[in-house]
This record gives C-alpha cells, structure tokens and sequence, in this order.
C-alpha cells in the first residue's frame, strides 16, 4: 500500500489530518504508529480544531523535521534544510490548494459552529477536501524527498 494510500486509511478510520499524514512516515522515521498518533493528535483541525494551519500540512511537516531536523549533534546545515524544504512544502501546498489555513480550505466554514459543521458533512467537505489535503500532502513529501535522495 502506497503512504497516500495508508494516510488515507488513517483519516478514513477517525484519525485527524495530522495523525494520518505523520502516521503513515512513522516507521521509516523510526517512531512507532501510536507513538506519531499521539504526538499530532493536537494538530488535527487546524491545531485543536482551532482552524489554523491545516493539519495535513503539520503532519507533513513533522515528518520531515523528524526525517531532515537538526538534533542535539548536527550541524546548523540541518536545520537550514529542514527550513528550506518546508518552504518547498509549503509553496506547492499553497500552489495546489491556494492556502495552508485550515478555514479557508473548508470553504470559511467553521468546524466549531455546529450550523456550519453540519454544513461541512452535508457538503462531504471532510471526505473530499480533507483526504485529498491528507492524500497529496503525503505526495508531496514523497517528492520532496525522492529529489534529495
């Protein structure tokens, strides 16, 4: 099963965007999948629900800081091209969604307000845009990282 695929399985089987998308790098990252489930789980919705930066993107995110980031004995350089990467992550994001912010991805609805929550699940906003965001998300990394190889 391709990563997209496994993130995708993740979010469909209620997990957030953040907790499939960092989930489905876990074990090349060299954390177990509860492990990565736990530590996005405050990401998910936008940080908390809180509809900021989309959680697909800091599930992303985490992955590559956990794959490029600097540790207590590397080099500057690492953190250089963790932050240089997650420039190019977000740029094609951005590129192919035309935000990171988790509001404006769902249309300006906000998931709190129950009138607009059930607006986003007549709409099958969390089916379609969410698991595309999870899906490509994982895509992108993989890109990003195939060109550093």
């Amino acid at each position: 099963m391709k990563k997209s695929e496994k993130a995708v399985a993740y979010f469909n089987n209620s997990f957030n965007c953040s907790q499939s998308v960092l989930a489905a790098f876990a074990p090349e990252l060299g954390i177990s999948a509860d492990d990565s489930l736990r530590v996005a789980c405050a990401f998910g919705g936008g940080m908390a629900r809180q509809q900021l930066t989309c959680g697909a993107v800091t599930g992303a995110l985490m992955a590559l800081g956990l794959k490029y980031g600097k540790a207590l004995n590397d080099s500057d350089e690492k953190k250089a091209e963790t932050y240089a990467l997650t420039r190019r992550f977000c740029d094609e994001f951005i590129s192919r969604f035309g935000t990171l912010n988790c509001r404006e991805l769902l249309l300006g609805y906000d998931m709190n307000n129950p009138e607009e929550n059930m607006k986003i699940k007549e709409l099958g906003l969390f089916d379609t845009h969410c698991s595309r965001f999870v899906k490509e998300a994982v895509e992108i990394i993989e890109k990003l990282s195939t060109k550093d190889e």
